[in-house]
């Protein structure tokens, strides 16, 4: 799978100017992680995160004995508090190095670019809802793509915890690779096993 087969889009996107307080509110309404920021372009010049936003937000409670030092001000816009320059992804990019990404960065969102311009973005919740979908919506999807490479009376689709096996009735080594291919395109679906089934020619 490729990003462009799981970004959001279209993005939700802030600028330098826009307010801590109004970017804290569209990740509330919206349950995101994070926002891209943008130019007057749409280019990607940084990101936004949760704790980018809730950093010396919050006073301490002077009940608790702590906090009676100096405390930093925190920024008031979008600018302040933001992390620049920020890391963004191709919408061709293989999904497997865009999680890896994800992990090793330790970061919860990746923007997708084409070229600096933002076009859609992907989290480790796009990841985790596609992970979970259920194995017949994933099976019906990838019957519905194959029929239209090689008719509908040709595969046998089962799907089991995102493991997709196919039969097809035909023995050709170059369909069962585009078959693979497709399969493995269809969000959800961790692997595809195509195999050469005699008995249903």
């Amino acid at each position: 799978m490729r990003a462009r087969d799981l970004m959001t889009r279209p993005v939700l996107t802030v600028t330098p100017e826009t307010t801590a307080k109004h970017a804290a509110a569209v990740l509330a309404e919206h349950g995101f992680t994070a926002l891209p920021v943008v130019d007057d372009d749409d280019r990607l010049i940084g990101i936004v995160t949760e704790a980018d936003l809730i950093r010396d937000r919050f006073p301490h409670d002077i009940r608790s004995g702590g906090g009676s030092g100096a405390r930093t001000a925190p920024g008031t816009t979008v600018r302040e508090v933001m992390t620049s320059p920020a890391t963004g992804m191709g919408a061709g990019a293989d999904l497997a190095e865009v999680g890896k990404a994800l992990l090793d960065g330790k970061i919860r969102a990746m923007p997708i670019v084409d070229g600096a311009r933002v076009i859609g973005i992907l989290t480790r919740g796009d990841f985790v809802r596609a992970f979970a979908r259920d194995d017949t919506a994933i099976a019906a999807d990838v019957r519905r793509h194959l029929s239209v490479y090689g008719g509908s009376g040709r595969w046998t689709v089962e799907v089991t915890d995102g493991v997709c096996r196919i039969g097809d009735a035909y023995d050709d080594d170059s369909d069962r690779h585009v078959a693979k291919v497709i399969a493995e395109a269809i969000p959800g679906v961790v692997e595809a096993e195509v195999t050469y089934q005699e008995e249903d020619r």
